[in-house]
């Protein structure tokens, strides 16, 4: 990094020792902007195991409440194993069908909720709630703090599969003891998500379920709150005073 600790970021003071160059900032940016929840377009070429080994340690480097590390990572590639896999989703899919109404009554048919079948390989990411013993650091208030943290390390995952130009889609439609009984999990073991990754023919510009009609992403600036959940106004003069439009500046082209 050419940035010099003496600099600082122009208008703002701020020392530029720890800040990414420009093409650096921009590239993460990227990824979490172009970051799409794949289920069709799948190839089905291999994934090579360099790359594949790069996108789990960016996993494992995801933080975690208490350094617990809660996740593991059951890769899944016979033909037998994801059939079964296909089963059980496809069965909640059924069942979910029915919970619609209205136009997305109409739509779900058509919407693909997995690529089990397409995907170059399915990744079950599960949550050991026993990691670290009975005590972790952080986690006495929030026992769910070890499904955030596992949340984190397939976010990492994700993104990192955008930056290497693979096609990721995170399935959850499924019962837990149905996916326990096909991977052979432990009985405590919470399977979180199923990942189907792999070379994509093409990244939709919009995620698909806005594509489609089913939901609009929600303006942030409908989302932020100013110092309480009711601080929906903020005195112009203070210290929010123009972030608003610093927030509508922010979103992207």
């Amino acid at each position: 990094m050419n940035d010099s600790p003496s600099r600082a970021v122009e208008g703002t003071g701020r020392p530029t020792a720890h800040r990414f160059s420009a093409p650096e900032r921009d590239a993460v940016y990227r990824a979490i902007f172009h970051r799409r929840d794949m289920r069709e377009g799948f190839t089905g070429e291999a994934v090579d195991h360099s790359t594949l080994a790069r996108l789990l340690l960016a996993a494992h480097h995801a933080p975690s409440v208490g350094f617990m590390q809660p996740w593991d990572f059951v890769l899944i590639s016979d033909h037998d194993t994801r059939e079964a896999l296909w089963r059980v989703v496809d069965k909640e899919r059924r069942s979910a069908a029915v919970v619609f109404e209205g136009q997305q009554a109409e739509q779900f048919p058509s919407i693909k909720i997995e690529a089990l079948r397409e995907a170059s390989v399915v990744i079950c990411v599960t949550v050991d709630p026993a990691r670290r013993g009975p005590h972790v650091l952080g986690r006495n208030s929030d026992e769910a703090t070890d499904l955030y943290s596992a949340a984190a390390a397939i976010q990492n995952l994700w993104l990192a599969a955008r930056a290497e130009g693979l096609g990721m889609g995170w399935v959850s439609f499924y019962k837990k003891p149905d996916v326990r009984l096909v991977l052979g999990l432990p009985p405590h073991i919470n399977p979180i998500g199923l990942l189907c990754l792999g070379p994509v023919a093409a990244f939709p510009e919009q995620p698909r379920l806005q594509q489609v009609g089913w939901g609009e992403r929600i303006p942030l600036t409908d989302l932020v709150h100013f110092e309480h959940w009711d601080g929906r106004t903020h005195d112009p003069n203070g210290p929010w005073g123009g972030f608003p439009e610093a927030l509508e500046a922010a979103e992207p082209a």
